[in-house]
């Protein structure tokens, strides 16, 4: 499969090493320029471009760019694409959203306002970026994590479910992106090591005046 990365920071390059070695394609591409990438694609095994190439290269996309970067993502090239929104909001980096400090939408309904003919799934999102890639862990493993997804079309979900079991983790549909505050910052199950079991009781225990 051919995954473009848009945003080149360690979530981008933990999953794009996770891909590349289940011998997927990856492009990254990040806010500034292709050259600045050479050193880390050539590190990889990636191929570089800018974010629309990286769009139009992907048959699913992995948003992994500040809030604030939003605005510059290309909407139109991601039409009809896959895009596993890894984003999260942090008001000390991103500024204050009202949306999202009143708890009106979720980060990735935001996302797929900004995208409205792409097949926005929240995933990568409630992990830490250090531990993407030490984590992962083979099918069977006693130790192999469970990470939550979330999106409004049956169909992505299930590609992006084989892709995250691909990559080492054990996927968890946590339901619609209307659902997925329930895995956002600072929630139960944000960026904490859960079997299948511990995660159901977490997002039962998520509460969203946090």
């Amino acid at each position: 499969m051919r995954i473009g990365i848009i945003g080149a920071g360690f979530v981008g390059q933990n999953v794009a090493k996770l891909a590349i070695a289940q011998g997927h394609e990856v492009m990254l591409s990040n806010s500034r320029s292709p050259k600045t990438l050479f050193s880390v694609a050539a590190a990889l095994g990636s191929k570089v471009g800018t974010a629309q190439e990286a769009a139009a290269f992907g048959e699913i996309v992995l948003l992994a760019v500040p809030m604030t970067a939003l605005a510059d993502v290309p909407g139109e090239a991601l039409a009809g694409k896959i895009v596993m929104d890894a984003n999260n909001y942090y008001p000390q980096r991103d500024g204050q959203i009202a949306e999202l400090d009143a708890h009106r939408i979720t980060t990735s309904e935001l996302v797929a306002q900004h995208l409205p003919r792409a097949h926005v799934v929240k995933a990568f999102s409630a992990i830490r970026a250090v531990e993407l890639f030490a984590g992962a862990r083979p099918a069977g493993d006693a130790e192999r994590r469970v990470l939550p997804i979330a999106g409004d079309s049956e169909e992505a979900k299930r590609v992006v479910i084989k892709l995250t079991e691909e990559l080492g983790y054990e996927a968890y549909d946590a339901g619609a992106l209307a659902d997925s505050w329930r895995f956002e910052r600072d929630q139960p199950a944000y960026c904490v090591p859960l079997d299948r079991a511990g995660m159901t009781q977490a997002l039962a225990a998520a509460r969203r005046d946090l």
